[in-house]
């Protein structure tokens, strides 16, 4: 076989290291690297803008653990995903973006060039863990394989690889086979040692369980029970332990009241969670007992909360360890479930009470859909509200851009997640205003034949900040904006529409939804559950 252009070897690349799907726009700079996908046996879905395709590659990777692999052109293509990319670092997902810049005697000169930048390359840096520009087809291949031993080894966060348009179109060897990819690291034995013998000392040990820890959820849920340890979570560690475990206060960080409960603890376990701002909104835990820290991210380990013992390592192996060394011990626990239920029903009516008339579409939602249903949600009050109340029998079901809090994330990544997971049912839930910003994208679950609601919504404004103008005594402003029709929207579109007006209704629509055999927008307003 004859040399083939670099562009299609890389796709040739990705489908022997597991790719089956890419999410990308093509152009004039970014053609060659379209030349190989058909032939690679690749599936390529077509979105109607890159931040949608960094979207769908997002929800693609939290659906399925796979990368999410994107596509796009020089310039204003890459500016475009550079929003998705910041999202997919904050919420650790692994993502691999590809694109085309100038050509090697364009770059770096200002000649005046189609899509020219100023520097690509350290644009895209500011918002993923590395970006790179491949000046051959050894320095791509090696920076594809690069990227893949970094998503199976470390924290999985996005990488931007930039290939020069006229080493795309020129002739290449083939890739090299692929290497072994590497294992994460493992906690010492003496650490876990040393938390075991910690664990089994205290009274009152609390576990924090955050998205890190979710590979070993089974393991955690053994190593509560078998100490009695109470538990809490972050938004992304939902699921990890069961909700009817009488021990676990859930995801309540956020919640100022945490402290108290948090101050009863003799010892503290925070494992694979960053406690970031966005998951306990403070700046400081607010607790007064050793802490014992696990997590697979050195820069984690150093950072604002300090650990008496600090183990680096996979989460997920650690709690299988800590487990063999905990069982057959007998243990004492001073938790009580009266005080975690009572600590719960408080948490649960100070959000009934922030965010009035949600807490009924959180009990339709949980009485219609079925279990392992993924759901993603934008930055919306109906999402913030169940984000606390919604119960999740596993980890990884709910899906929602927490750090980076970009507006649009839901319907693009709900294609994702259902690309990666036709099987499984999934749903997207978006407020009005958010919708704004990625509902073009209904014409992508449209051509696809997506079998997936779309919860919508509306309170006409953007509400949570013009609570938040209202409590800083602001003059609520720029907080209305003109809606379209959002059911004559959806239809033109292609997709089903429905605008029920009870709660009944809304539970019999979103039944339909489910089975249907395209996207079907259910556009609801706070009045139909008031």
């Amino acid at each position: 076989m004859g040399k083939r252009p670099l562009g299609a070897n890389i796709s040739h690349m990705l489908k022997a290291r597991g790719v089956d799907v890419i999410f990308g726009i093509p152009g004039v700079h970014n053609i060659e690297l379209y030349r190989g996908i058909e032939e690679a046996g690749i599936t390529h879905v077509l979105p109607r803008h890159e931040q949608g395709a960094g979207f769908m590659a997002d929800g693609y990777a939290r659906a399925t653990g796979k990368p999410g692999v994107a596509y796009v052109i020089t310039g204003p293509g890459l500016c475009n995903i550079m929003t998705a990319m910041g999202q997919a670092y904050s919420d650790s997902v692994p993502m691999l973006v590809v694109s085309s810049c100038l050509e090697t005697k364009d770059r770096h000169i200002g000649r005046g060039r189609l899509h020219e930048m100023r520097d690509q390359e350290g644009a895209a840096a500011t918002v993923c863990d590395w970006s790179v520009t491949a000046p051959d087809a050894p320095a791509a291949y090696r920076l594809i394989d690069k990227a893949f031993a970094e998503f199976s080894a470390t924290r999985a966060r996005p990488k931007h690889i930039q290939v020069p348009i006229d080493v795309l179109g020129s002739p290449a060897d083939p890739a090299p086979d692929q290497p072994i990819a590497p294992a994460k690291p493992v906690a010492r034995p003496e650490d876990v040692a040393a938390a075991a013998e910690w664990l089994l000392g205290a009274r009152r040990p609390l576990f924090i369980f955050g998205g890190g820890a979710a590979q070993g959820f089974e393991a955690a849920r053994k190593l509560v029970r078998l100490t009695r340890a109470a538990t809490m979570c972050s938004f992304a560690g939902r699921g990890i332990i069961a909700p009817d475990y009488p021990l676990n206060y859930g995801p309540c960080l956020a919640r100022g009241d945490s402290v108290a409960e948090l101050a009863k603890a003799d010892l503290v376990l925070c494992i694979g969670t960053e406690l970031s701002e966005t998951d306990i909104w403070r700046d400081d835990l607010g607790y007064d007992a050793p802490m014992i820290r696990v997590d697979i991210d050195a820069h984690s380990l150093a950072d604002d909360h300090v650990a008496d013992l600090p183990i680096m390592g996979d989460a997920a192996v650690f709690l299988s360890d800590l487990c063999d060394l905990v069982e057959g011990h007998n243990v004492t626990s001073d938790w009580m479930a009266k005080e975690v239920a009572d600590a719960k029903a408080a948490f649960h009516a100070e959000t009934d009470a922030a965010r009035q008339g949600i807490v009924p579409i959180c009990a339709a939602m949980e009485q219609v859909l079925p279990k392992g249903t993924l759901i993603y949600s934008d930055m919306t009050q109906f999402a913030y509200v169940s984000k606390e109340l919604y119960p999740l029998d596993r980890p990884n079901l709910w899906h929602h851009p927490y750090g980076f809090g970009t507006l649009g994330y839901a319907l693009p990544a709900a294609i994702g997640g259902k690309i990666g997971k036709p099987g499984t049912p999934v749903v997207a839930i978006a407020g009005d205003y958010g919708f704004h910003y990625t509902m073009q994208e209904l014409g992508v679950a449209v051509e696809l034949g997506l079998s997936l609601p779309i919860i919508l919504w509306d309170n006409g404004k953007l509400k949570e900040i013009e609570d938040s103008m209202i409590a800083s005594q602001i003059a609520p402003n720029a907080v209305v904006a003109r809606n379209p029709d959002f059911c004559a929207l959806a239809r033109a579109f292609g997709a089903g529409a429905e605008k029920p007006e009870t709660p009944e209704e809304f539970k019999q629509v979103l039944q339909v939804a489910l089975k249907a055999k395209g996207p079907t927008l259910i556009h609801v307003t706070p009045d139909c559950f008031l």
